[in-house]
């Protein structure tokens, strides 16, 4: 099999269901946004995680894959192969998780400046590009069918990145807070 298709020279791309569009099509735009974070996702997984938040980590990459795939079908051209993106199941887990985290964590009364070590870097780059993603799923849902669903995990899913963000960085040093006398 080759990797080159040569299909997408003249700027389209197929859809599952083998419909073709732009490649700035808002679909492409934000499926390749969750293509991106999974992307930045395992650069976060070469870092030092504590074995439950990398495997944890690691669960949310293959539901990404997923959500990517249902946002990636003209469901207007074919059947969905993924009816159910996200679960209650998915979203109870990641507010479980959020909850854990932030219970071993000092209360914050101002804006984190992200940073303090690579690994909580990462985690906010992740926090952002998802963020980015979230936006560019809602622009799909006003012109498409989408699972109301992904748009909740996408924006817990940012949430849970910011907490271990702070986790990440204060198992190395303290949190930088944004100075409002600068």
């Amino acid at each position: 099999m080759k990797i080159y298709t040569k299909t997408g020279d003249n700027g389209s791309s197929g859809l599952i269901g083998g419909t073709r569009i732009s490649k700035d099509d808002i679909r492409l735009e934000a499926y390749g946004s969750i293509d991106e974070l999974n992307a930045f996702i395992s650069v976060l997984l070469s870092e030092d995680l504590e074995k439950h938040d990398h495997d944890f980590v690691l669960e949310i990459q293959h539901h990404l894959f997923k959500l990517g795939s249902y946002l990636a079908t003209d469901q207007s051209a074919t059947t969905l192969k993924i009816l159910e993106p996200v679960t209650e199941e998915m979203l109870q887990s990641i507010e479980s998780e959020i909850d854990h985290i932030t219970s071993g964590l000092p209360e914050i009364h101002q804006f984190v400046i992200p940073g303090g070590n690579k690994t909580s870097s990462m985690c906010h780059v992740c926090r952002t590009v998802c963020r980015k993603a979230e936006r560019q799923v809602v622009k799909v849902s006003r012109t498409y069918t989408v699972d109301k669903h992904i748009i909740s995990y996408l924006n817990r899913l940012s949430d849970y990145f910011f907490i271990l963000g702070r986790k990440c960085c204060l198992m190395g040093g303290p949190e930088t807070f944004l100075d409002n006398t600068k």
